[in-house]
């Protein structure tokens, strides 16, 4: 997906948002903040708005020398989703159709998303994503397709999220689930240690994408996930990142978000805030 004028926008809030985890000083906020905005000035709007995001966090993480600066706030995110899955599982072990049910639920979970949104009223968006019809609903496909497959692959996307993922995880199940998460910290995606505190480990086989980027950069990924990607039988793809990066037409790929921003709702041709279930 290419860039929007409303990226340019959102990716400076990224870069504010990223600096203000660590508390960093005035000075610093400055460099980074004016940083960013020399790399907009160059950014090529062909490219997928992951790619500045992961610059913009990338160098907050160099200018402030802290690893993984939403380390904490992916601690809280997470701690409040697991305060709430044995609600959710009930809500999916009571549903006529467990499974759509923790389809929707699993996109709810993608408001988790620190480093864009703020005062998130996770309960509401629970409510909305049983209530309202899905924006795009691909959901009779998905089952279809995990019907028939051996095993899946599923892309992460925020820490906290991830409690969500379990819910339709363990739907999935027997079927084997690869859990993919990022190789390191970038903004505040899923990284190994997050999915273990979410209990991923649990439902799934857990494995690294091998490197630190917003959204998926194949050319960077490792050998590993290359081969499980190029395999799978089924890919889930969770939230805007992942579909900036790999939207394609690809019948293996289902992308679950929420139309969080302007720019992929546009894109996507639904209101802001619609849930989607889409076929690649």
């Amino acid at each position: 997906m290419k860039a929007s004028m409303d990226c340019y926008v959102c990716l400076m809030g990224q870069a504010i948002t990223a600096a203000r985890q660590v508390q960093a000083d005035e000075p610093t906020r400055f460099r980074i903040v004016n940083r960013v905005l020399k790399e907009l000035v160059d950014f090529n709007p062909e490219k997928t708005p992951a790619v500045i995001a992961d610059f913009a966090h990338r160098f907050t993480r160099q200018e402030t020398g802290v690893a993984d600066p939403f380390r904490e706030a992916k601690q809280r995110a997470t701690q409040e989703a697991l305060a709430l899955y044995p609600h959710l599982k009930q809500l999916v072990k009571d549903a006529d159709d467990p499974f759509e049910t923790a389809v929707r639920l699993a996109i709810a979970g993608n408001i988790l998303d620190l480093a864009l949104l703020k005062n998130i009223d996770l309960e509401e968006n629970i409510d909305q994503a049983l209530r309202e019809p899905l924006a795009i609903d691909h959901t009779a496909g998905l089952r279809q397709a995990i019907e028939q497959a051996e095993w899946v692959l599923f892309l992460a996307d925020n820490a906290g999220e991830t409690v969500f993922d379990r819910l339709l995880i363990e739907q999935i199940a027997p079927k084997l689930v690869k859990y993919v998460v990022k190789g390191g910290p970038a903004s505040n995606d899923v990284t190994l240690q997050d999915a273990v505190e979410a209990g991923l480990d649990q439902v799934a086989e857990l494995v690294t994408t091998g490197y630190d980027s917003v959204g998926i950069v194949l050319d960077h990924s490792s050998p590993e996930f290359l081969n499980l990607f190029q395999t799978a039988p089924v890919i889930i793809l969770k939230g805007m990142g992942n579909f900036e990066s790999l939207n394609q037409t690809n019948e293996r790929m289902f992308f679950l978000l929420q139309a969080k921003c302007d720019a992929i709702a546009n894109y996507l041709k639904v209101a802001k805030k619609g849930n989607v279930v889409l076929r690649g």
